[in-house]
């Protein structure tokens, strides 16, 4: 057994890892060339966020197992190419939570009490007492967005301030709201009553600008906005225009949408405080990290899997044999889960046609684990706990096999259904590796599950896509494939778009504009 450590690690971790009675080899700074040519000889890799584990990598990898990250985010690391190889990605996603929520009140008092820009101001031989007033935290309400372990964690350090919390989060259930006494409100509700608000969610598409222009002049005069959680869930220029014009009273940013942010207006003003992605970066916790993930590896080198975000309970045969049906069902269950509206009651898969009855169970296990980890992505969805989490959230699950003759030699049918809808797929293999949605409701397709996809209900009338095709046209968005689908003449119709390039809000508003346009929905895979 041999381990590779290729970003810099404490020695409190390398010695847990020779632990295991595996060869430990320490090699920082390589090349992705380096790194390719080495990883065959290794069966489990060590990262922090430094080493890029592309899909290149990843197919030079012969014997590798495992790859450890240590710390929470795995974008440098090529996820979907690590799951068709069947190698097991896991990560530390609570080494870094306290440290966050401390840092996020380190903003809160730095911003309220213009801490940088007095510092400043006394640095420069100035004594400007007066120019310096700041705002007590006690009795205000603070607002947060995503109630999450960091989220819930500074909820209870803004409590002993003597702030009000009010919170954000689709997914946590009253009762439990309570007991961090948070009162759970809707996002306009926040945003009207907050006087500070801080963002703890992750960055996807449904977060992306989730603060922009309309959400702040919703807010109260004199707002205070921190975001210790990821760039470009604020729209940076609405809010420096919101800084500009005195609507928000300050801002204080660990994070942006562009790193390093050299070139942003905001560095400019003096009523905004910002740090360069500090969240994290504590002697504990960088310390911790690395013990973390050292542990992990030695106990699923045992067997026990622990914080792994792709296959943790299937062996590397099984998930060889089963990959590109996991592949599929990944797919399906991102799309289905981004593309329904409301809070999740019911999981439902029937498996049609020549699926074996042993390959059922990890397959529903991961559309289920892919469906959560869409919709709970800061929570540490994965094999393990998946069934348990769908149970306290309340959301059925159900798989049954059919014997239905179809068209397809195998189906697998997903269907979601929410307090506000239900949404069913049909997906299957071509030529046993490139799995695509035939079915959308009662809509025959034939979809690539990949890129980006806006799906639309549309009523049958001419000229329609090509309206459609000019809005994307006008803002460089090229169209991979075009799939359009009806039930009659002049009906209800469906068109599916498989697009080069992201859809922006203002994309989506115009589209939603037109009156033919019964319903809009984007799904990023």
């Amino acid at each position: 057994m041999k381990i590779l450590v290729s970003d810099p690690l404490q020695e409190e971790g390398l010695k847990i890892l020779r632990e295991t009675g595996a060869e430990v080899s320490l090699k920082t700074g390589m090349r992705e060339d380096e790194l390719i040519s080495i990883i065959p000889d290794f069966d489990c890799l060590v990262i922090r966020s430094e080493t890029k584990v592309t899909a290149k990598v990843i197919e030079s990898a012969k014997k590798l197992k495992i790859i450890g990250r240590a710390g929470v985010g795995v974008d440098n690391i090529d996820v979907k190419a690590a799951t068709r190889k069947g190698i097991i990605v896991m990560n530390t996603p609570d080494s870094n939570t306290i440290s966050t929520a401390e840092h996020t009140m380190a903003m809160i008092l730095a911003s309220s009490r213009k801490i940088p820009q007095a510092y400043t101001s006394l640095k420069s031989q100035k004594w400007e007492r007066k120019l310096f007033v700041g705002y007590e935290l006690f009795s205000k309400t603070l607002g947060i967005i995503g109630l999450g372990r960091i989220g819930k964690q500074v909820a209870i350090r803004a409590s002993s301030f003597g702030m009000n919390i009010i919170g954000y989060d689709p997914f946590l259930s009253q009762d439990l709201a309570k007991d961090f006494k948070i009162t759970l409100v809707s996002l306009e509700k926040l945003f009207k009553q907050s006087d500070y608000i801080t963002i703890h969610t992750p960055l996807s598409e449904k977060t992306r600008h989730l603060i922009s222009k309309r959400e702040i002049e919703m807010m109260k005069d004199g707002v205070i906005i921190i975001n210790c959680a990821r760039g470009g869930i604020i729209d940076e220029a609405a809010l420096c225009d919101g800084l500009k014009s005195g609507k928000i009273r300050s801002a204080a940013l660990d994070v942006f949408e562009k790193e390093p942010p050299l070139d942003s207006p905001l560095l400019s003003l003096d009523n905004c405080v910002f740090v360069p992605h500090l969240g994290a970066s504590t002697i504990e916790a960088q310390k911790s990290v690395g013990i973390e993930i050292a542990a992990q590896i030695k106990d699923a080198l045992e067997g026990k899997v622990r914080n792994a975000i792709n296959l943790p309970q299937i062996s590397p045969d099984v998930t060889k044999r089963l990959g590109p049906w996991i592949f599929l069902c990944e797919a399906q269950a991102k799309f289905s889960s981004q593309t329904i509206e409301g809070s999740l009651k019911e999981i439902s898969v029937e498996y049609i046609g020549e699926i074996e009855d042993s390959e059922i169970l990890p397959l529903t296990n991961t559309i289920v684990v892919f469906i959560l980890s869409s919709l709970l992505p800061e929570e540490n969805v994965n094999y393990v706990n998946a069934q348990s989490i769908a149970e306290e959230m309340g959301i059925g699950i159900s798989f049954l096999k059919s014997k239905e003759k179809t068209d397809y030699s195998a189906l697998i049918s997903l269907s979601l259904t929410t307090d506000k809808e239900k949404i069913t797929t049909q997906a299957t293999l071509f030529r046993e590796k490139f799995g695509k949605i035939v079915l959308i409701d009662d809509f025959s397709v034939e979809v690539s599950l990949e890129g980006n996809i806006l799906v639309l209900s549309q009523t049958d009338q001419p000229g329609i896509i090509g309206k459609i095709g000019t809005i994307l046209s006008e803002q460089g968005i090229n169209i991979g494939n075009l799939q359009l689908a009806r039930k009659e003449k002049g009906g209800p119709a469906l068109s599916v778009w498989n697009l080069d390039g992201e859809l922006s809000g203002d994309i989506i508003s115009k589209i939603k504009e037109m009156p033919q346009i019964l319903k809009v929905r984007v799904a990023s895979l």
